[in-house]
């Protein structure tokens, strides 16, 4: 309760109650042994008088006791009553002795916890003038004046060093308060940016326990159970390049700074996943004041590398195979057209010779146009570029294909036939993806028939069309039907090896069924032809 400016708490208020009660019994005490003469007394007047004055006292107490001090006017009217009983104790009963005195300082206490500094005046004037009131009575005795005086004198000191005390505890109980509240205001705020970061952050003690950790960490290690008070090996198990299990703590307790390693892998739902961790030992102010190498925590960030790092080694794959492959046709388009070069200085050779070397170079040139085609349609594929889904009318699509291969078809002795009903609807993709996968279904079928037909079917249901271009080529052999969707991968078959190629076409296509949102069906037989299709949603 809040009255006069201070604050009373109930264990204060549960301490003036027994305070209340037991104050009465060691005055009655004190009392009893004045009227049997234990204790010397010019004051004690007659029995009546003392024990009335009890009974107020014991009564006052125990109504104290069993009752809380509920208003400002009930603590007055209480401590009004404690101070007159005390008076008349004083100046009938004992004098300014020791109980009472110690009674008083209880009493002034009291008095201030209610009412404050206000209350503290009041107490002290009372007991100046209860003082004044005794020396007047016992004007003729010295030794009382010196006591009275002394004794006034003994309980303003203590009482106002006590008050002091509870003063300078209040203050350092109210900073310690204030600097709580802002501690777990500035922990609060760091773990809010702690949970917004995309990365897992952790810290833990010095023997590994996590103390703090934020939403990411739980999304890494995919998990809903709490990490608190867990030992980091216990989450978390790492392995090193050998495959061998490395200890995180041993990590922690040996980094004297910020470290970083990026080579450590772990299993999280069953799937192999390569790790950056950025860790650093913390160490407090009050640790550098000892200047000790120990520390008081961890702080760690984790990272899923996976990703980058399967794109870094596939660009680095990449970038090796391209430069190998581009290195033989360009090789020989140099070697040729250098030829060339010296035979038109010479009178003694044939066109035909020449004629052979300007094709030979220009079939190297058209393959190495080839591949850059793949391999930016490839980078646009990845890029996202062109992606953009329209509405593509299917029978417009496939005629235009039709018309657009059928000359090639003609010219290798081939025939190109389009099976497609009268109505085949719309589907909603990207033109140019679904252009450039069907253009590569159809001339590989081309390049890879010797004789025969190629056919590009169309055929819709009520929910898709699927799309076929099925030949009567030289097949694939079972072995080479798992492969041939990889990068730069080309058959050994000799026949193969006959049609120039630049091992990227059934790549792309892959790539490009994947953003289209469909896969590739095939189905192959050496020597029986192949077909390669898609089927795509059609439009309502």
């Amino acid at each position: 309760m809040e009255f006069g400016g201070i604050t009373t708490s109930k264990k204060s208020q549960r301490i003036m109650r027994w305070s209340g009660l037991l104050i009465p019994v060691v005055l009655t005490l004190y009392g009893l042994l004045i009227m049997y003469k234990v204790v010397p007394s010019t004051f004690y007047t007659s029995d009546i008088i003392f024990f009335s004055l009890m009974a107020g006292w014991m009564l006052l107490g125990a109504f104290q006791f069993l009752f809380y001090v509920k208003s400002q006017r009930s603590a007055a009217i209480r401590l009004i009553s404690y101070y007159l009983l005390g008076a008349a104790y004083l100046l009938l009963i004992s004098g300014f002795t020791m109980p009472f005195i110690g009674c008083w300082v209880l009493l002034l206490l009291a008095t201030y916890a209610f009412f404050a500094d206000s209350g503290l005046r009041l107490n002290l004037m009372a007991l100046v003038a209860i003082a004044a009131a005794d020396i007047i009575i016992h004007v003729e005795r010295s030794e009382v004046i010196v006591n009275d005086i002394m004794a006034v004198l003994s309980i303003i000191i203590v009482g106002m060093a006590t008050i002091a005390l509870t003063k300078a505890q209040q203050t350092d109980s109210a900073m310690l308060e204030k600097s709580k509240k802002q501690e777990v205001l500035q922990r609060d705020s760091i773990l809010t940016l702690v949970n917004n970061l995309a990365d897992a952050v952790l810290s833990t003690d010095k023997n590994g326990k996590i103390e703090v950790y934020n939403a990411a960490s739980l999304g890494l290690l995919d998990t809903n159970e709490s990490l608190g008070g867990k030992h980091i090996d216990e989450v978390m198990t790492l392995y090193n390049e050998d495959s061998k299990v490395v200890r995180f703590i041993d990590l922690l307790k040996d980094s004297r700074g910020v470290s970083i390693a990026d080579s450590l892998t772990m299993t999280i739902g069953g799937e192999e996943v390569r790790l950056e961790l950025t860790y650093s030992p913390i160490r407090s102010s009050f640790s550098r004041s000892k200047k000790a190498n120990s520390e008081d925590g961890y702080i760690i960030i984790l990272r899923d590398i996976t990703k980058s790092k399967s794109l870094e080694e596939e660009r680095d794959e990449f970038i090796s195979v391209v430069s190998h492959e581009l290195r033989t046709p360009i090789t020989i388009a140099e070697g040729t057209i250098s030829n060339a070069q010296l035979m038109f200085d010479r009178d003694d050779i044939h066109d035909d010779l020449l004629r052979a070397g300007l094709e030979t170079a220009h079939e190297q040139i058209v393959f190495l146009a080839k591949m850059v085609n793949d391999l930016s349609t490839l980078s646009r594929a990845e890029r996202g570029v062109a992606d953009a889904a329209e509405d593509i009318d299917v029978k417009e699509l496939v005629e235009g294909l039709y018309n657009e291969y059928a000359p090639e078809a003609k010219k290798k002795g081939l025939k190109l036939d389009l099976d497609a009903a009268a109505k085949l609807g719309t589907v909603t993709a990207s033109r140019l993806y679904l252009h450039e996968l069907l253009q590569n279904f159809i001339t590989n079928a081309i390049k890879y028939t010797k004789e025969g037909k190629v056919t590009l079917s169309v055929s819709t249901n009520t929910q898709t069309v699927h799309f076929l271009v099925k030949d009567t080529g030289i097949g694939i052999s079972k072995a080479d039907q798992d492969k041939i969707f990889k990068k730069f991968y080309r058959s050994e078959d000799y026949r193969t090896r006959e049609t120039g190629g630049t091992g990227l076409g059934l790549y792309v296509a892959t790539k490009l069924a994947k953003k289209l949102g469909c896969t590739i069906e095939m189905t192959s037989r050496l020597n029986h032809g192949s077909s390669f299709g898609i089927r795509l949603p059609l439009k309502k």
